[in-house]
């Protein structure tokens, strides 16, 4: 008999669920990189779940990034679009992330999560 070793995704399927609930309470994503953070140097970790650690740090830090400069430019109407475009892309980045760990496959595409290129 042979078994074969699943590795555990549920601390990056928890961290794909964190960021989809920061939209509504924002510490929750703090919660989610500090996990991704801590997981991401795992040895035992196949490299594909380890792409998704490095994907989840990136969300969090470009996402951010998004919010801020929307946050900032709310006085003139722009900010307003820039927040619902990270609102967007944050969605389309966590569920792109929870399917393809569900496959237990590398996150497939660029920086919005599109296109062949393996992060």
């Amino acid at each position: 008999m042979s078994q074969t070793i699943t590795p555990d995704t549920t601390m990056a399927k928890v961290t794909y669920i964190l960021y989809l609930c920061s939209l509504v309470a924002g510490v929750t994503a703090i919660i989610g990189v500090v996990i991704a953070y801590t997981k991401r140097p795992d040895k035992d970790a196949p490299a594909w779940l380890t792409a998704h650690y490095h994907y989840q740090i990136q969300t969090f830090w470009y996402g951010l990034a998004y919010f801020v400069a929307g946050l900032l430019l709310m006085p003139i109407v722009i900010g307003g679009f820039i927040i619902l475009w990270w609102i967007v892309w944050l969605v389309v980045r966590s569920i792109k992330g929870l399917s393809a760990l569900e496959k237990q496959k590398a996150i497939e595409g660029s920086f919005f999560g599109f296109g062949n290129e393996q992060i």
